[in-house]
């Protein structure tokens, strides 16, 4: 039962990915869409407007903790299941009861933004952690990658959908519930939580003799100590992984917070920019698989280097956007994809590559925490920038800046080695 033909574990991954498609992509990519339509009803600054995806993005940040805990208690499933009802609730009442400023901040920003920490991000990099091993990369590559796909195919249908209902921003959120539902629905019947459970190995490797150890070896790329969380924290690798994630979610919050306006402002129509924006999610789905690779292939730090330099040349080109220059908007929006997918999946997959799957839970849960919290202003920044300023160009200066400070830091994030691992090391040389 556990050959590599019977294998759950590629089944797993693709109910996981439906789930980041509908509990992720719908709220975050879909909310980008929506949310315009709701400003030209609901009176708020820009700085106002950017707070919304501030306190989403922090949101999905401050209870990591509890959703480690959740998923040690519970489990996956269980954890999952939270997520949706909390997405579903935070949906209906922004179609339902929304009429004021702080109603959107609550039902965008407090309960969605409690729905993705719940069902998303935490649960399915677990489960790929727990299931795979020498293809964990790719696994949370693909894990990862439904929320761009959901992106690139809803973003325009539903910028045409509530163009064609007269911008009735109330439908697009009642579509956000529904798929809530069905995310639901699927961790219900799809999820599991250990290989173990169903007598199978990590990446569908055959049992051995009795007492002998997987068919593979472990890789170089890997740990081969289960650290605890305590241990873990005592390693300057982990804060600067912590520090290179913050520096790739900042521009991150602030491209979604601020391209449909950014390029609106800048003369280009609004179906134009929702197809930029589009183009920005499929390229997230390529960042991610591009990420998951490198992550089983090459030393961690360098994949995740290189792919912070995306928004450098991203930054650079959302500068000079313009309505006779819709080529080098939509290759800004390409290169803000591929740095998020791509240094997202690494972040994550750095984590479970140098402490393993035991500690994954609570070690993803801080990480989670401290870079969306700390980079949860982000959004706020770039609607005061806007508001001081007139533009956007200081955002994606300041971009440039921190996008810098990451990766000086990565490159510094070698994989920790265990006492055990050095003293193992030294007798066998």
């Amino acid at each position: 039962m556990s050959n590599a033909r019977s294998f759950y574990g590629w089944k797993l991954v693709g109910a996981l990915s439906a789930m980041d498609f509908l509990n992720l992509g719908f709220p975050f990519y879909i909310g980008a869409i929506i949310n315009p339509y709701m400003l030209q009803h609901i009176a708020m600054s820009r700085g106002l407007f950017g707070f919304g995806s501030t306190l989403l993005n922090l949101f999905v940040g401050i209870p990591s903790t509890l959703v480690a805990i959740s998923i040690v208690r519970l489990g996956i499933r269980s954890t999952y299941l939270i997520g949706s009802a909390f997405v579903c609730a935070g949906s209906l009442f922004l179609a339902f009861a929304t009429t004021k400023p702080w109603e959107f901040l609550l039902g965008f920003g407090v309960i969605n933004g409690i729905g993705v920490c719940f069902g998303d991000i935490i649960p399915g990099s677990t489960a790929a952690a727990r299931w795979f091993v020498r293809y964990r990369g790719r696994a949370v590559g693909l894990v990862l990658s439904g929320s761009g796909v959901c992106g690139f195919v809803m973003a325009p249908l539903i910028d045409k959908l509530l163009r064609a209902n007269g911008g009735n921003w109330h439908l697009g959120w009642e579509i956000v519930a529904g798929g809530a539902v069905l995310a639901g629905i699927i961790a219900l019947l799809f999820v599991k939580e250990r290989p173990e459970d169903l007598g199978q190995l990590p990446d569908g490797d055959a049992k051995a003799a009795a007492g002998a150890p997987p068919q593979h070896a472990a890789s170089a790329l890997t740990t081969k100590y289960e650290w605890t969380p305590g241990e873990a924290y005592r390693t300057s690798s982990y804060w600067l992984v912590v520090i290179a994630g913050l520096a790739a979610q900042f521009p991150f919050f602030i491209f979604v917070a601020h391209w449909m306006l950014h390029l609106q402002g800048a003369g280009i129509p609004s179906g134009d920019a929702a197809f930029s924006m589009g183009l920005f999610t499929v390229s997230c789905v390529a960042g991610r698989l591009i990420g998951g690779w490198l992550m089983d292939t090459m030393t961690a730090r360098y994949a995740f280097a290189i792919g912070l330099s995306c928004y450098l040349i991203g930054s650079l080109a959302a500068m000079h956007v313009g309505p006779g220059a819709l080529l080098i908007a939509n290759s800004a929006a390409v290169l803000y994809g591929l740095g998020i997918g791509w240094t997202f999946t690494c972040m994550t997959t750095c984590i479970a590559h140098f402490y393993g799957p035991t500690a994954f839970p609570k070690l993803a849960g801080t990480l989670l925490l401290l870079t969306s919290g700390g980079a949860s202003p982000a959004g706020w920044v770039g609607g005061k920038i806007f508001d001081v300023y007139g533009g956007y160009a200081r955002a994606w200066q300041l971009n440039i800046a921190v996008t810098v400070v990451g990766i000086v830091a990565i490159l510094f994030a070698a994989m920790p080695r265990h006492r055990t691992e050095s003293s193992a090391v030294a007798k066998a040389a």
